[in-house]
C-alpha cells in the first residue's frame, strides 16, 4: 500500500577498526535527508549516550504508532483528546536461543480528554485495546507489548 524510507549513514572515524575502538555514531535521515536523527548503539554496546539508539527508536516507534492509532479512534468516536503522554519502556533480554531481543515493551500512556468528555476506565481500556490491535508497528513484531494507562 505504501513505502517508507530511511537512510542510515556511517563513516569510520577511528584510526583502527576493532570492536573496542570503532565509532558507533551514525545518522538516520528521513524525508530525503530533510530530517536527521543522530544515532549510535546503546552505551552498553560502546555507543554514545547522547544519541538515540535502535532499541530506543524501536520503543518510540511502538509508542508513537499506538498513540496515533488511539487518537484516530478517539476522533472517529468524537472523544476529543487534549493531551497524550507515554512513558514507554522496552526490555532487551536473551531469547531462549541465547540471542538478544527486545523481549517486551510496556506503554504507560496518560491521556487527558477535553472538558466535558467523560471516559470511564472500561472504555479507556477498550480504546487502548483497539489501538494495540490496529497499530501497524505492533502488528509487525513479535515482542510482547503491554499497555498500562496512567492517571
Amino acid at each position: 500500500m505504501s513505502e517508507h524510507h530511511a537512510t542510515i549513514r556511517w563513516n569510520r572515524t577511528s584510526a583502527d577498526y576493532t570492536y573496542d575502538t570503532y565509532n558507533r555514531a551514525h545518522e538516520m535521515t528521513f524525508k530525503d535527508g530533510a530530517v536527521a536523527l543522530p544515532a549510535s548503539s546503546a552505551p552498553d554496546f560502546k555507543g554514545d549516550a547522547e544519541r538515540v539508539n535502535p532499541e530506543e527508536a524501536f520503543v518510540a516507534a511502538l509508542s508513537s504508532c499506538h498513540m496515533l492509532t488511539f487518537l484516530a479512534i478517539c476522533a472517529r468516536k468524537h472523544l476529543t483528546v487534549e493531551s497524550y503522554e507515554d512513558a514507554a519502556v522496552g526490555v532487551l533480554d536473551r531469547a531462549p536461543s541465547g540471542k538478544l531481543w527486545m523481549a517486551r515493551v510496556t506503554l504507560r500512556p496518560q491521556v487527558r480528554f477535553a472538558a466535558g468528555v467523560s471516559v470511564d476506565a472500561a472504555t479507556l481500556a477498550d480504546l487502548h485495546h483497539k489501538s494495540h490491535e490496529n497499530c501497524f508497528i505492533a502488528n509487525s513484531v513479535t515482542t510482547a507489548m503491554t499497555v498500562e494507562p496512567r492517571g
